[in-house]
This record gives C-alpha cells, sequence and structure tokens, in this order.
C-alpha cells in the first residue's frame, strides 16, 4: 500500500490477504500473507475488510484507490 503512493516504509506486520476467520489452512497458507507497515494494516486494511472504499493521493496529487 505504502508503495502505491512511492512511500518507502519498513513493512511490519504480516497481514492475510483473504482474512482467515478461524479457518487453519488459510492461516497458514503462504500465499496468503503479505507484509504492511502498521499504520496500513491498522487503518486502510480493515476499513476495505468492513467494505470501505479507501482513497489516498499520490506523489503527484491524483486519487490512487487502495480497494
Amino acid at each position: 500500500m505504502c508503495l502505491r503512493t512511492e512511500d518507502v516504509t519498513a513493512a511490519d506486520v504480516v497481514d492475510h490477504i483473504t482474512p482467515h476467520k478461524g479457518d487453519v489452512e488459510l492461516f497458514h497458507d503462504a500465499s496468503n500473507l503479505q507484509s504492511l507497515c502498521k499504520h496500513h494494516h491498522d487503518s486502510a486494511k480493515q476499513m476495505i475488510e468492513h467494505g470501505k472504499s479507501v482513497v489516498t493521493y499520490g506523489v503527484d496529487g491524483y486519487p490512487i484507490g487502495l480497494g
């Protein structure tokens, strides 16, 4: 998510791309993991998972949809 806005930020959270919701196989599926910064994991990713649209802006000032 940070790279979409050309912001290089350390990724310090491992996130499940598709929420596992207790599914142990999906929880351990390495292809379902991505690294995110804490800010995006705790804000934009949560909003997307709750069905909300997230729009942020690139360095050129144009909107970038995240989901």
